[in-house]
């Protein structure tokens, strides 16, 4: 009996054994396949991103014929330049303001919306995701317009109750402000439909239980609505910082960088040395500069959010 019953455990570890080995081998076939279905994906973003990155990077070390290796004498260049502090300044200014703004409008927008009934809720969407759909160099022209020192649909309205005209893209400061303002009127519907999407996976009954515990409308969304949506908010935040800082259309066409360079951000001052004045190595350094301030941003985020996984 102890000779059968040994055989028998035999038997069920090597079957034991043999199911373990068809699993890995299982799971091995599975990850190759995958892999070489990602595989043109990935091929696509080596060429169409890591490449570009690198010949930026190759293209910041020569000189302004592109004949002559120089190292870092553009950068050393730049920092020499008080117009570029001032494009520094201004692009952190533009995109931290808007950014703010917009993730501010998007999360009083997104609990309306949520707040109405499921039959309206699609006409809602659909009106408040407009301005992102429609491309921002056509809308910012007609925001140019609105703008317009001569007939401005803004002065003419503020005429009525004796205030302007305001020189909107004329000033340096009310300049920094269209923009600002015209940026977050172009990506507050992306904040929206982000945290519609994560306000409906917030489970009704911690609502239910905060309301018991007698919580109330201020307390449900600082101790349940956000915590639940933390992370949602730190990608969009993170996503929404890197596209804002490297906006190139809506400054370009509102104002040029102008007045006098005031509202200059990476992307256009970029354009502006690069490919109007003639120096490509010294634009790419411009450009450049975006990725040290966008991966301090990045690891502080990203950082916080892996914080937040293990802590759960």
């Amino acid at each position: 009996m102890a000779d059968v019953a040994f055989q028998q455990n035999r038997a069920a570890s090597a079957g034991n054994v043999r199911k373990r080995s068809s699993l890995r081998s299982a799971l091995k076939r599975k990850s190759t396949a995958a892999f070489l279905m990602t595989l043109p994906l990935i091929l696509l973003i080596s060429l169409l991103v890591i490449y570009p990155a690198f010949y930026s990077l190759h293209l910041a070390t020569l000189n302004k014929s592109m004949q002559r290796f120089v190292g870092l004498a553009n950068f050393q260049f730049l920092f020499k330049r008080e117009t570029f502090w001032l494009v520094v300044e201004q692009s952190c200014i533009f995109a931290i303001t808007a950014v703010i703004f917009k993730a501010l409008i998007g999360f009083i927008v997104a609990h309306f919306v949520h707040n109405i009934p499921a039959k309206g809720q699609r006409k809602w969407r659909g009106m408040l995701l407009v301005p992102w759909v429609i491309p921002p160099a056509m809308s910012t022209l007609a925001w140019l317009w609105l703008f317009d020192p001569s007939y401005s649909a803004f002065n003419y309205t503020l005429s009525f109750f004796g205030i302007g005209p305001i020189p909107w893209t004329g000033d340096a400061g009310w300049a920094r402000f269209s923009v600002i303002l015209v940026n977050i009127w172009y990506g507050a519907p992306f904040f929206m439909i982000m945290y519609l999407a994560s306000l409906k996976s917030v489970p009704e009954q911690l609502y239910e239980a905060a309301a018991i515990d007698g919580a109330n409308w201020w307390q449900r969304i600082w101790y349940v609505t956000l915590p639940m949506m933390r992370n949602i908010i730190a990608i969009t935040t993170l996503f929404s910082l890197i596209v804002t800082f490297a906006n190139f259309d809506i400054v370009r066409v509102l104002t040029s960088g102008g007045p006098l360079d005031r509202t200059h951000i990476f992307a256009t001052w970029a354009f502006r040395v690069g490919i109007e004045g003639g120096d490509i190595p010294l634009g790419a350094s411009v450009s450049l500069f975006m990725f040290p301030i966008l991966a301090i941003a990045a690891i502080f985020i990203l950082r916080d959010i892996n914080k937040r996984g293990n802590e759960s």
